[in-house]
């Protein structure tokens, strides 16, 4: 299954491993890519709820939101 992410907050480049790393380190997340000059974030998972992928990017002190595309 594959979750789309946006964000407004990427204003630097470090913060793509940030975000990316604490969304893999949930068990459900195969892979995570940061998109940094669009502010897409693409969640390959099993079956993490969408909330969790958002409460993740929050953690490291990012907004994001579910996006349909």
């Amino acid at each position: 299954m594959k979750t789309i992410l946006r964000s407004n907050e990427l204003n630097c480049p470090s913060c793509v491993p940030k975000i990316e790393q604490a969304l893999t380190a949930l068990p459900e997340v195969s892979k995570a890519t940061v998109h940094f000059s669009t502010g897409r974030i693409e969640v390959e998972h099993d079956s993490a709820e969408p909330e969790q992928l958002v409460q993740a990017v929050r953690k490291v002190g990012y907004e994001s939101r579910v996006s349909p595309f």
